[in-house]
C-alpha cells in the first residue's frame, strides 16, 4: 500500500503516437494516495491509452509513469503486482464459472487454495453473483460478466485501481453497487483511476478530475472548480401565462447577465446569475411586485456535461477515433 500523502500515481509529459496521430501529447497528471481520479474526455482523447501505458500493456513514445512508486518501464512485473485493472470489455473465461474465474486470479496472484477460493466467495457475494457462482460465465448476462471483470481486478486488493468505463453496459442498480464498491475502496486507502463518459460519474466519486482531448490536458481541478469555469449558475422558473414572459425577461435582465431565453410553449424562462441564491430572492421579490404567479423556480448549477461543451465545443461522446482504439 502507497503510503499516505505519497503521489500513487505520477505521469509526466506522456506521448504515443499511432503514425501521424498523437493519441497522447505530452500528458502530465498525479493521483495522491488513497484518492479518486477522474480522467475526462471524448472518444479518441487518448483515455485508453493512458491506461494501457498505466497498466504495462503498451510502452510510450516518451515520457514518465510511476505507479504505486515502480516505473512502468523498468519495473513493469511490479507494477503488475501493485495494480488491478477493469478494462472496457469485460475480460472472463466464458468456459469458466465465475468462482472459477475469480479463484483462478487468485491462483495466479500466489494465493493459498484455501484464500483464493474464501476471497473468490467473498467478492461473489459483493457483486450481487453469488446465485450465479457455479454456473459456466457464458451463460452470464452482459451486466453480470461485467460484475465478474470488475471483481476480479479486487482480487488481490491491490493498492492502485484502475476503472476504465466500468460502468459501461450495467443497468442503473449495477452502476450503483459499482460506484459504493469503489466508495469502499478508497474508504480502506486505495487510488483508484477512473476513466469514464458518465459525467454524474466523476462528480459523485472523483477527488480531482482531469479532461483530455485530443491527447492533451486541457484541464483540470474539482468537479466544483471546472464547473465555476463555464460562467456561473441558472435561474428558471415558470410562470402562470406565457403572456406575462416579455415582462419576466425585462425582470431576469436586472438580476441576470446576459439575454434571457424564454419557451413561450413550457412557459419557461431561464438566465445566468453570477449571485447564486441572491439573485434567485432579487426575482422572486421583483416577480411579486409585479403580480406575476411561479410555478416552479430553481437555481441549477452547471453540470459536467456543460463544462465538457465549454471546453471542448462538443460533447463526451463526440469526438474522432485516434490510434487509442488499437
Amino acid at each position: 500500500m502507497t503510503r499516505p500523502g505519497a503521489l500513487a500515481v505520477e505521469v509526466r509529459g506522456l506521448v504515443k503516437q499511432y503514425g501521424a496521430t498523437r493519441a497522447l501529447d505530452g500528458v502530465d497528471l498525479e493521483i495522491p494516495s488513497g484518492q479518486v481520479l477522474g480522467l475526462l474526455g471524448p472518444n479518441g482523447a487518448g483515455k485508453t491509452t493512458m491506461v494501457r501505458i498505466l497498466t504495462t500493456l503498451l510502452r510510450p513514445d516518451s515520457g514518465d509513469a510511476m505507479v504505486a512508486g515502480h516505473n512502468v518501464l523498468t519495473e513493469p512485473d511490479a507494477v503488475r503486482r501493485a495494480i488491478g485493472l477493469s478494462g472496457q470489455y469485460a475480460a472472463v473465461d466464458e468456459n469458466l464459472t465465475g468462482f472459477e474465474n475469480l479463484y483462478m486470479v487468485g491462483r495466479l496472484y500466489g494465493r493459498k487454495k484455501a484464500a483464493a477460493r474464501a476471497r473468490a466467495r467473498e467478492l461473489l457475494d459483493r457483486f450481487r453473483l453469488a446465485e450465479a457462482a457455479d454456473r459456466p460465465a457464458k451463460g452470464y448476462s452482459g451486466g453480470m460478466r461485467r460484475r465478474l471483470d470488475l471483481a476480479g481486478a479486487l482480487v488481490a486488493e491491490p493498492s492502485v485501481v484502475v476503472l476504465d468505463e466500468p460502468t459501461t453496459g450495467l443497468d442503473p442498480a449495477g452502476r450503483l453497487d459499482t460506484w459504493d464498491v469503489i466508495k469502499e475502496l478508497v474508504a480502506v486507502g486505495t487510488t483508484v483511476l477512473l476513466t469514464t463518459q458518465y459525467l454524474e460519474e466523476a462528480d459523485q466519486l472523483a477527488d480531482a478530475i482531469v479532461v483530455i482531448d485530443k491527447g492533451r490536458v486541457i484541464a483540470r481541478g474539482t468537479a466544483d472548480e471546472l464547473k465555476a469555469r463555464t460562467g456561473g449558475e441558472r435561474l428558471e422558473l415558470v410562470v402562470d401565462s406565457a403572456g406575462e414572459l416579455p415582462l419576466v425577461q425585462e425582470i431576469l435582465r436586472e438580476v441576470g447577465t446576459g439575454e434571457p431565453l424564454c419557451d413561450e410553449h413550457a412557459r419557461r424562462a431561464e438566465i445566468l446569475v453570477d449571485t447564486g441564491p441572491k439573485a434567485l430572492i432579487e426575482a422572486l421579490r421583483r416577480l411579486d411586485a409585479h403580480n406575476i404567479t411561479v410555478h416552479d423556480i430553481a437555481l441549477h448549477r452547471p453540470s459536467l456535461d456543460d463544462v465538457f461543451l465549454a471546453l471542448t465545443g462538443h460533447g463526451a461522446e463526440a469526438g474522432e477515433a485516434n490510434g487509442e482504439s488499437r
